[in-house]
């Protein structure tokens, strides 16, 4: 599955302090999208009656296998442009050979599938559909106007496949489905808002691209605090809005608020509101 985000070309830790092949899977994002995808299962076991750590933790390594597949992927496929426009980044220093970055993706992969199958033919189906979309993203449409779909399937899969790893009625996230596919587009614009002028010397079509800088950026503004705006109003209806919820709520959308005139900083905040909400999700189903 598709990270929140990569790592701009120009803000990659460097490989004096990341291991050249921890540093191929863009580890803060997708540590980020593991922790959250925990947070998640985790919250919806606990919904369910009963904490099942053994899910849990199968649900998460499938998930964590997902993202080494996306990102080591990621960086063997842009190898040569990375190379081309002298990227610091562990291929084209010479650090990882293509070869072993190519092996860590189907480690990433088999670790995903291993972990997959216990839990059963609809969850190891729906983490195929999330995997297979990344794959697309890295090998074929990240430069496309087509990008943002990936993020949309990927993301929009997440709650779906987390719930039926868990064993819980996905009918419990389908409302979630539209906003985290919604996010995740914002945060695919945010992202390559930062690579904006790279990406344009190096020929992208990207949907950012097509768009815009400015464009790009209002759309990425406006999709987030939506979509912060939408769970706050859904919580309100369901009555489940108490003053604990609604202030990791508030924490996100000013996180957003505050970084909106700055491409560099949105992506962070973005990363705050998704910690945030989803922090007052699970706040919320305390409540009710």
């Amino acid at each position: 599955m598709l990270t929140i985000m990569h790592e701009s070309r120009h803000e990659l830790p460097r490989p004096s302090r990341v291991p050249p092949l921890l540093g191929l899977i863009h580890p803060a994002p997708a540590a980020a999208v593991v922790l959250l995808a925990a947070a998640l299962a985790t919250i919806l076991s606990a919904e369910g009656g009963k904490v099942d750590l053994a899910r849990i933790g199968l649900v998460t390594l499938a998930i964590a296998g997902s993202q080494v597949l996306t990102g080591a992927l990621n960086d063997w496929a842009d190898r040569s442009r990375d190379a081309a426009t002298g990227q610091s980044k562990p291929i084209p220093e010479g650090l990882v050979s293509p070869g072993a970055a190519l092996a860590l993706a189907f480690a990433g992969a088999a670790v995903q599938i291993g972990a997959s199958v216990p839990l059963g033919g609809t969850f190891l189906l729906l983490g195929g559909v999330a995997a297979g979309s990344a794959v697309a993203y890295d090998l074929w449409l990240s430069r496309t106007p087509a990008s943002v779909i990936p993020y949309l399937v990927s993301f929009g899969v997440l709650p779906v496949w987390v719930a039926a790893g868990v064993d819980v009625p996905v009918d419990r996230v389908l409302p979630a489905v539209p906003l985290a596919g919604i996010f995740a587009a914002a945060a695919h614009l945010a992202n390559t808002l930062r690579d904006w002028d790279a990406d344009a010397a190096d020929g992208s079509r990207s949907l950012a691209q097509v768009l815009g800088r400015r464009r790009s950026h209002l759309t990425a503004v406006t999709l987030t605090l939506g979509v912060g705006v939408g769970v706050g109003l859904a919580l309100l209806a369901a009555g489940r809005l108490g003053p604990a919820v609604a202030a990791g709520g508030l924490i996100g959308l000013l996180a957003v608020a505050a970084a909106a005139r700055h491409a560099s900083w949105l992506w962070r905040a973005q990363l705050v509101a998704a910690v945030a909400w989803t922090v007052a999700w699970a706040l919320s189903t305390r409540a009710g």
